[in-house]
């Protein structure tokens, strides 16, 4: 299946592949995909998580293979189906499904946050939903998945320490990150690394609604010197809202850092294209702080 589709810089549109497990819909962004393979033996890896069902080595390359019927506790996957190969936060992960379905182009206006209802926010691996043809497919949290699985995957928030001691800074900072953990993670991170003027928004248009109450009010400067944004995020992603601030001669100059852990050689050249400032690869915190660093301290 061809999953290399072509969306415009900036419009706000994802590619969602749908596919089965146990009979129910799920979803992935179809950025993070590298190829879809037919299921094939895996060499099982002693004492690894339940959920680890082995590596292999196509076109060698080791590839961990990760059951996600049983990440989803909906039991243990038969031999055979399919294996969606992955590559975000810079590893390459085979995902065990049983069926593909097709591709959908949506809008990120169109996916519905989880609420309460579904799961806690900082515990449930569901980022959206979709409703296609009276049907609802649930798009994965896959960073989560693997993090539970191995948490060195995460945020290395022990870079920080690394950094030394450092002076207080009011430089006012946006934050733009639909995860709750990631967005309180990203913010402790960077109060310990010594920035204090920090303001949380859950996605690209409250971000961008921001920016635009604080133009209207004549203090953009005030509370808005940097933007931090990841990518995938309900309502508005990190690309459109970089778009929108880089088209807009009042706020074109304030550095945007995406941070995401979509940021691959075909993404990165999407946001070097839009205008962005930085971009890495969320386990990077260390390095974010160091960009950030250089980004407005130096200006």
């Amino acid at each position: 299946m061809d999953t290399k589709i072509l969306l415009e810089n900036g419009t706000n549109e994802l590619e969602v592949l749908e596919f089965k497990l146990d009979g129910n819909s799920y979803g992935i962004n179809v950025a993070k995909i590298r190829e879809i393979i037919t299921y094939q033996e895996v060499t099982p890896v002693p004492n690894a998580h339940p959920s680890i069902e082995g590596i292999f080595m196509p076109r060698d390359t080791m590839i961990t293979a990760i059951d996600l019927k049983n990440c989803l506790q909906r039991g243990t996957s038969d031999a055979g189906g399919l294996f969606i190969v992955t590559n975000f936060n810079k590893l390459d992960i085979a995902f065990h499904v049983e069926q593909v379905v097709g591709i959908h182009r949506v809008s990120w206006k169109d996916i519905i946050k989880p609420n309460a209802t579904i799961s806690t926010t900082e515990e449930g691996v569901s980022t959206g939903i979709i409703k296609k043809n009276d049907k609802l497919i649930i798009i994965l949290d896959f960073e989560k998945i693997v993090t539970d699985i191995n948490p060195e995957t995460g945020l290395k928030i022990n870079e920080i320490d690394e950094l030394g001691t450092r002076e207080r800074n009011d430089v006012p900072i946006l934050i733009a990150e639909d995860s709750v953990l990631l967005n309180k993670l990203i913010v402790d991170s960077l109060k310990k690394a010594g920035y204090t003027n920090l303001t949380r928004t859950e996605n690209g248009e409250e971000a961008w609604n921001f920016i635009c109450e604080c133009k209207e009010h004549g203090d953009l400067d005030t509370h808005v010197q940097c933007v931090i944004t990841d990518i995938e995020m309900p309502l508005m992603d990190g690309h459109r809202l970089t778009k929108l601030i880089k088209d807009d001669e009042e706020t074109k100059d304030i550095p945007v850092v995406i941070f995401s852990s979509l940021v691959n050689e075909e993404m990165r050249r999407k946001g070097e294209a839009l205008g962005t400032n930085a971009q890495l690869s969320k386990p990077e915190i260390g390095n974010l702080v160091r960009e950030i660093d250089k980004l407005v301290l130096d200006r």
